[in-house]
């Protein structure tokens, strides 16, 4: 293998590594592709088939080595802005119509909307504030 066919062989295997990436979704694969191009690089500077190898294995670990762990946290991490019935969960409500655990009305954000109670012994009456603490369909679970 000359060093021409090198490099477009480790281009190849990139790109053969990006597909596993596409259908799993695994950025590992990515990392891996990355370090192919790498050793491309390499090759295509001269550098002997035993550099290739060396540059691909170095750039791949120290890529899952480093980025891995970074892109854990943040997919752990909750998002910093609720959106959505996320957003309206905490919020305090006004009982419109008496609220139990059978349904009742208030209004939550400006709108309003039906509710039932979350203690199924507690009731609220009308103009009582309540506080949000889930969202069931279009159903505010309060208390």
């Amino acid at each position: 293998m000359n060093d021409i066919n090198a490099w477009v062989w480790w281009l190849v295997g990139a790109a053969a590594l990006g597909i596993p990436l596409v259908v799993t979704a695994m950025p590992e694969f990515g990392m891996l592709a990355v370090g192919a191009v790498a050793a491309s690089v390499a090759a295509g500077l001269g550098g002997d088939i035993v550099v290739q190898v060396l540059v691909f294995a170095v750039v791949s670990v120290a890529l899952i080595a480093v980025v891995r762990p970074i892109a854990t946290r943040h997919r752990s991490q909750r998002p910093q802005l609720a959106t959505g019935i996320d957003a309206l969960k905490g919020k305090q409500a006004v009982v419109l119509e008496r609220v139990d655990s059978a349904g009742g009305r208030i209004k939550l954000a400006g709108e309003i909307w039906s509710a039932r109670s979350l203690d199924t012994g507690r009731a609220f009456e009308v103009g009582q504030e309540v506080d949000v603490v889930d969202i069931e369909g279009a159903t505010a679970i309060v208390m």
